[in-house]
């Protein structure tokens, strides 16, 4: 499975705390892209091979316009905690998993 690159309103703490099922994982802070555009994250991420995880609209906008990869992950809960977040990532790893490998997928919307 391709590795993670949690965006900046995503918590750096998930990096970590998703350890045992995404190992590899960054956190664009982390990556020094905390201050970054949408478009420098996103081609750091396709140069690197990573998949966005996201709560922000533009990415999924940045991926039909520009096409993948990268995929993008793309959260749609509106406010919730960390802890909400890392649920969400917990119990659609098989989803994740099969968009990782997916040739015509390159949009995962999470609720």
């Amino acid at each position: 499975m391709k590795l993670l690159l949690f965006d900046q309103n995503i918590s750096p703490r998930l990096v970590d705390r998703l350890a045992d099922i995404y190992p590899g994982s960054a956190h664009v802070f982390a990556l020094g892209l905390g201050n970054a555009m949408d478009i420098e994250i996103w081609q750091y991420a396709h140069d690197h091979d990573y998949m966005i995880v996201t709560k922000d609209a533009d990415f999924s906008e940045l991926g039909i316009v520009r096409g993948f990869p990268p995929k993008i992950i793309w959260i749609r809960r509106g406010n919730c905690s960390t802890q909400d977040i890392e649920s969400i990532l917990r119990e659609n790893y098989s989803a994740i998993s099969t968009l990782s490998e997916d040739l015509e997928t390159g949009i995962l919307a999470l609720f």
